[in-house]
């Protein structure tokens, strides 16, 4: 009996993980043809406005669809606060596939520095390009799209270490959001994302099954000025990430 309610749970796992990962795909792929359509016939200011909204509920209901699965749990409450911030960069750590989705999940005007192929990517490009989201290269261009942006009051989700963590407890850090804080005179919100699992992390195979549930909480660190040395404030930036005062796995 009790061999026989483990195949039904590891089964049951497996349901979770492949059709966690394709309800993605189709959200996105659902918005993809509407984002087409509309994206000639709006303006650049709704443009960008009903894109943020769109994929903050899409992001928001595909997550509430992983909860109900009981197989996955997000606290991601501590966002709701910067709902109604003045224009800020948030920086969060970076450990799985996730952490884009649970930010912009939570926050409608927020716009999300992606790579170059992922703009153009059959899932994500037409919703990106919607929501006018910003190309992380070339770095000149990123930085003055993203100080455009802040000028129609809204946040930049801007990872500091450029891709998905490979060591503890954070990656170096990139230049970037200190060289957008300081040129736009934006102050910087560090947010930690912590989880129990290495699930959807850099070395983690997309079909691989975790031990469930995989638990995901996200809360709000220190929050910085705009700094005046940009190489002086990402070493700092770094160190506060690393410090004690910062991610804790919840192990």
């Amino acid at each position: 009996m009790r061999a026989a309610l483990r195949m039904l749970l590891n089964g049951y796992d497996y349901l979770v993980l492949y059709l966690g990962l394709a309800w993605l795909g189709i959200l996105c792929l659902a918005w993809t043809p509407v984002a087409l359509v509309i994206y000639p016939l709006l303006s650049e200011r709704r443009g960008r406005a009903l894109g943020r909204y769109a994929t903050m509920m899409a992001f928001r209901f595909y997550l509430a669809s992983l909860g109900i699965s009981r197989r996955c749990s997000f606290d991601l409450k501590a966002l709701d606060v910067l709902r109604d911030e003045p224009p800020l960069i948030i920086a969060p750590n970076h450990p799985c596939l996730l952490d884009a989705v649970m930010v912009i999940s939570r926050l409608p005007n927020v716009a999300c520095v992606l790579k170059a192929d992922l703009m153009n990517n059959i899932f994500l490009g037409a919703g990106a390009r919607l929501a006018r989201y910003i190309r992380n290269e070339p770095v000149r261009r990123m930085v003055q799209q993203a100080m455009q942006d802040f000028d129609s009051g809204s946040h930049l989700l801007l990872f500091p270490e450029g891709t998905r963590t490979t060591r503890w407890p954070v990656n170096s850090f990139k230049s970037s959001p200190a060289l957008i804080a300081k040129k736009a005179g934006v102050s910087l919100q560090t947010v930690f994302i912590e989880t129990d699992s290495p699930f959807l992390g850099k070395q983690w195979p997309l079909f691989r099954r975790p031990s469930f549930p995989v638990i995901m909480r996200v809360r709000l660190g220190r929050r910085f000025p705009p700094p005046t040395d940009a190489r002086e404030f990402t070493a700092e930036l770094e160190d506060y990430f690393a410090t004690d005062r910062g991610i804790s796995p919840l192990l």
